[in-house]
């Protein structure tokens, strides 16, 4: 069953990766465009399923946790690779380059 794969360590690993990447990323589009603003969107949605991961992982919800925690890390991949976040060329972290 999913239950089975998708454990608590496995969640505090992913959760570890994706808030060290939040910490990695840094905005690099001109400062007051659109694209700036697209880039803070981006990188408030990271942070705030991050944070929804913890919370599920909190309740024992396991299955929402890991899901969040994907998308938070998708957020930031994306923005990496239209190029609003200096990631520093870290394709272990992300998936650049």
């Amino acid at each position: 069953m999913v239950e089975d794969i998708i454990t608590k360590q496995k969640i505090e690993k992913y959760l570890k990766i994706t808030a060290k990447a939040i910490k990695k990323v840094k905005i690099i589009v001109p400062k007051g465009t659109h694209l700036e603003r697209t880039a803070e969107d981006m990188l408030d949605m990271a942070q705030r399923y991050h944070k929804d991961s913890i919370h599920f992982k909190s309740k024992g919800d396991f299955i929402n946790a890991f899901a969040a925690v994907n998308y938070a890390h998708g957020w930031l991949d994306a923005g990496a690779r239209i190029g609003v976040f200096d990631v520093d060329h870290d394709s272990k972290l992300f998936t650049v380059d």
